[in-house]
């Protein structure tokens, strides 16, 4: 079992940054990918940004291009979602979650771990 916990979520104005945190515990290991994904009111969980198991390899989400980055620190477990130039429409809830392969998918069903979701309210 892997248990998620991200932090960092909040409310911040139009253009502004913000970052995300998520922690990790029990099984976890640097083989498996991990992977930002958001879910707005009404909409499917979407892909954002996922990282391979080393932290080499990144994929985007379309609406991550240019704006976020992720990063993964495997020696304490965590990775992270740097937000830039953030829109209303990026306002939903973040998920964290652990892959099943080494590198990223973009599929939800390739993530067997799911973080509790933390709020990001952007407003304009």
């Amino acid at each position: 079992q892997v248990q998620l916990v991200e932090s960092g979520g909040g409310l911040v104005q139009a253009g502004g940054s913000l970052s995300l945190s998520c922690a990790a515990s029990g099984r976890t290991s640097s083989t498996y990918a991990m992977a930002w994904f958001r879910q707005a009111p009404g909409k499917e969980r979407e892909f954002v940004l996922g990282i391979s198991g080393d932290g080499v390899s990144t994929n985007y989400g379309d609406s991550a291009k240019g704006r976020f980055i992720i990063s993964r620190h495997n020696a304490k477990n965590t990775v992270t979602l740097q937000m830039t130039s953030l829109k209303p429409e990026d306002t939903a809830v973040y998920y964290c979650a652990v892959g099943r392969g080494y590198y990223s998918s973009r599929e939800k069903n390739a993530y067997d771990y799911w973080g509790q979701g933390t709020q990001v309210t952007v407003s304009s």
